[in-house]
């Protein structure tokens, strides 16, 4: 029951009467006061029980007897041990570091895209896969692989040079421009690696992709002088009568560089070769990469190859030059023209200097077929008797029918075809030929590059199908056209009177001289350069490099352990051949590039001329016919250029003996069969050559 009173009492007590402690709070809580406990039942002493409770309005001190205690703070002691406060400063720190490192790593990579062309991301991935090749072949190219890696012994080789041809080939093609370059550098060289490595670089030589026809137009405006191609060439792409033509697709994609077909409004066809834009930004990290990783790998396969790396390079930075190509053109040109034996055989397109710069090159328009097209070489000619192929000796082309093209400008003013095929030459039904002998070619061929080496010092260093056209003169005979002159060499008349004398002591066996040469030039393993100088066994020396090579296969050993002694071998050759690398003469790497496309497409087109007695023969006549000599040395090369060419009637012997049995159908030419016993001597030192570098 509720009682007035009650309620009066209660706010009037309450007020003077102590706070709990929290102490006391949770034991009311748990264990109310009999009081409270009782109220319900006992109103009347709940209400003597607060009346007599002392009206006070300060604290009550307690002992802590009674139910209630004051408020207090705790003491100090009672609180334990300060625990430190949070920070989350390291976190937003880290937070701030990866801010940074991602605009850093972003502002880099559009840095590298647009100013550098990739350069620096394509330099990262040669290393990545440069290191990952030479540590495949560190780790598993032994007598017993490491069981990790890979077990099996010698069965285990193929695959590795599989997936190492594999990984180069794909960074080759990922990084195209002047990797591309690089790759069919290899591939011509192929022949000399494991087969896995030429089956794989064979398809270098495949049209590299072509840039679109606005990055073509900003080459041309930057290097002559903001002016459109249309007034660079005098051409009109809408049919403007008066205005020569030009095709924007491109007739054929390079590595560096890309040619479109123009005619001229003087009626002159021409060849615009226009580099691609990236080149120029690329070529600088490209080359920095390639010398970081041929510096590790002499340092890691220790083999002396970086000595000649600063030689290389230069070449291939002077080869995206075409002011140097034009200039080396002009230079072969002049040299083809003022050689009787040459003169009307060999023929080299005019550079048109006025619509050239450093990143454009205009030549001539040249018709004709390429070497590797044996089947349009060799078929029956259908263009008339007495008649040659459109252009030959330099003659103006028929022109094309210009209102017709013309016509189809102002139709489309995208028309991506205006050159006439001019196929009639081929017959109605497209089956003809030029008709010509491919051992005419191969003897043009073998002359040509012979006179640039042992006769004018200036070498063509990339002779390979694509860079020669072969037309038919009016007599029947071929006319050999020599284009591309980016990769030249230029021999001193020191040197190239020693690869002479060099060349007449190989086909005489005249090994003192060889030693003499050789050690003149810092090489130690005389018949070793000789085998690979000619492409077959060297039979003149003392052939104990080959008898201590057979001695390494005839004991007991396992496959794999034999394999791995032959490499060990050839990798001691390789240091015996470059022993003196201050003295060795670099111009030898690109001479023997010249000459081992040259034997590769005497070989394609089925050894048909005896190419090592024909430069023998010219080694020896440039010998007389050097005027820097003396009249009297002179006079005594003479009488042995006549004894030369007695010791040379036993090598024509040779070759007719096997091109009797090639044409009877019971072996191969002669470059076959010194292909065939190289390889013999070359399995001795674990290397398999392959020789079909065109086929295919």
């Amino acid at each position: 029951m509720w009682h007035p009173g009650l309620a009066r009492v209660s706010r009037r007590r309450l007020t003077s009467l102590p706070l709990p402690s929290p102490s006391t709070t949770t034991t009311m809580l748990l264990h109310p006061p009999t009081c409270i406990r009782a109220h319900t039942s006992s109103l009347p002493t709940l209400y003597r029980h607060l009346s007599s409770t002392p009206r006070r309005l300060t604290p009550h001190p307690s002992s802590g007897g009674g139910p209630f205690e004051p408020l207090r703070p705790p003491s100090p002691s009672s609180l334990g041990a300060p625990r430190a406060a949070r920070s989350f400063h390291r976190t937003r720190r880290w937070g701030r570091r990866l801010l940074i490192l991602s605009a850093v790593l972003g502002t880099g990579y559009l840095v590298d895209r647009q100013v550098y062309a990739s350069g620096i991301a394509r330099s990262l991935r040669t290393f990545g896969t440069g290191l990952r090749v030479a540590a495949d072949y560190k780790l598993n190219f032994r007598p017993d692989p490491l069981p990790i890696i890979g077990s099996g012994g010698a069965d285990k080789i193929p695959e590795l040079h599989r997936r190492s041809a594999e990984r180069l080939f794909d960074l080759l093609r990922e990084n195209g421009g002047l990797y591309l370059k690089i790759g069919q550098a290899i591939a011509m060289q192929s022949a000399v690696l494991p087969p896995e490595f030429q089956r794989m670089f064979a398809r270098m030589f495949d049209d590299a992709p072509q840039d679109e026809w606005e990055a073509v137009e900003k080459v041309i405006r930057d290097d002559f002088g903001g002016r459109s191609v249309e007034e660079v060439f005098g051409v009109s792409f809408a049919g403007v009568e008066g205005k020569g033509v030009m095709e924007r697709t491109a007739r054929a994609s390079a590595s560096v560089a890309q040619v479109h077909w123009a005619r001229l409004p003087d009626g002159r066809e021409v060849a615009v070769k226009i580099q691609k834009p990236e080149i120029a930004k690329q070529i600088g990290w490209d080359l920095w990469s390639f010398k970081v990783v041929m510096k590790v790998y002499t340092w890691w396969f220790d083999l002396p190859l970086y000595s000649l790396v600063p030689f290389i390079t230069e070449r291939l930075l002077l080869e995206t030059d075409f002011e140097n190509e034009a200039k080396n053109s002009e230079v072969m040109r002049d040299l083809v023209n003022n050689e009787p034996s040459l003169r009307g055989r060999v023929y080299v397109p005019p550079v048109y200097p006025e619509l050239s710069s450093r990143r454009v090159l205009t030549t001539e328009w040249i018709e004709g077929v390429r070497l590797w097209d044996k089947e349009a070489l060799t078929q029956s000619w259908r263009g008339g008797y007495g008649k040659g192929s459109m252009g030959v000796h330099g003659a103006q082309l028929d022109p094309p029918d210009m209102a017709a093209i013309r016509r189809e400008l102002r139709e489309n003013p995208h028309s991506q075809k205006l050159k006439p095929e001019r196929t009639e030459w081929r017959g109605p039904r497209g089956k003809g030929g030029l008709g010509v002998s491919k051992k005419e070619v191969m003897t043009t061929m073998v002359d040509l590059f012979s006179a640039q080496i042992f006769k004018w010092g200036v070498v063509h260093c990339d002779p390979h199908p694509g860079n020669i056209f072969i037309r038919r003169l009016p007599n029947g005979l071929p006319e050999l056209v020599l284009i591309d002159h980016g990769l030249y060499v230029y021999m001193s008349d020191k040197f190239r009177h020693e690869y002479g004398m060099f060349w007449k002591a190989l086909m005489t066996f005249d090994n003192k001289k060889i030693a003499e040469i050789t050690q003149e030039w810092g090489i130690k393993a005389s018949d070793l350069f000789a085998s690979a100088t000619l492409m077959r066994p060297y039979e003149g020396g003392d052939q104990q490099l080959q008898r201590d090579l057979m001695a390494s296969t005839e004991d007991g050993r396992t496959a794999s352990q034999k394999h791995y002694e032959m490499q060990r071998r050839m990798k001691q050759g390789i240091r015996d051949m470059l022993a003196d690398e201050d003295k060795w003469p670099k111009e030898l790497i690109f001479i023997g590039r010249n000459m081992r496309i040259v034997q590769g497409n005497n070989a394609y087109m089925g050894s048909p001329v005896n190419r090592i007695k024909m430069m023998g023969e010219w080694a020896s006549r440039s010998l007389f016919q050097d005027r820097n000599l003396p009249l009297r040395q002179r006079m005594v090369n003479i009488w042995q250029h006549l004894l030369f060419k007695t010791v040379l009637f036993l090598s024509d012997i040779a070759f007719y003996f096997f091109r009797l049995k090639q044409l009877l159908g019971r072996g191969g030419g002669l470059e076959d069969e010194m292909e065939a016993r190289l390889k013999d001597v070359a399995k001795e030192f674990g290397v398999e050559l392959q020789h079909d570098v065109f086929e295919g």
